[in-house]
């Protein structure tokens, strides 16, 4: 089973995030967050796989909170889910720490296949995503 914390301050996106990510049984949705402090709150109570990290969060931002995320939890993967187009964004969170940066237009399977692949080896980078890099 993967485990996901979903990072989205938006609870209706979180909620089918979660639906979605469950539907094939391989991966769980075990906590979300919206914001920076309930991001690492959860990491340091609940263990997780993956994380799912919307770039616009309240507060701190999502690549503030990347970069935390990455000096105190180096080796957890870290996908990027944002409305921002590749071109704008991806490159910026991949040097960052990223293992992948995926548009929120992105299908269902697209979603689990970067979920499982980060969750493995740690990275997945769509083709837009590698073109920009």
């Amino acid at each position: 089973m993967i485990r996901v914390l979903v990072a989205d301050d938006h609870a209706i996106v979180c909620e089918g995030l979660s639906q979605v990510l469950s539907s094939d049984g391989d991966v769980q949705v075990v906590a979300t967050a919206a914001s920076g402090p309930d991001v690492f709150s959860r990491l340091r109570h609940v263990p997780v796989d993956v994380v799912l990290l919307d770039l616009s969060m309240p507060g701190m931002g999502g690549v503030e909170i990347l970069k935390h995320l990455k000096a105190e939890w180096p080796s957890l993967p870290v996908l990027v889910f944002s409305m921002h187009p590749e071109d704008q964004y991806a490159v910026r969170c991949v040097k960052a720490g990223a293992a992948g940066y995926l548009s929120k237009s992105c299908d269902k399977k697209v979603l689990l296949d970067a979920v499982r692949r980060a969750a493995s080896s740690g990275q997945f980078i769509t083709p837009a995503v590698g073109e920009c890099l």
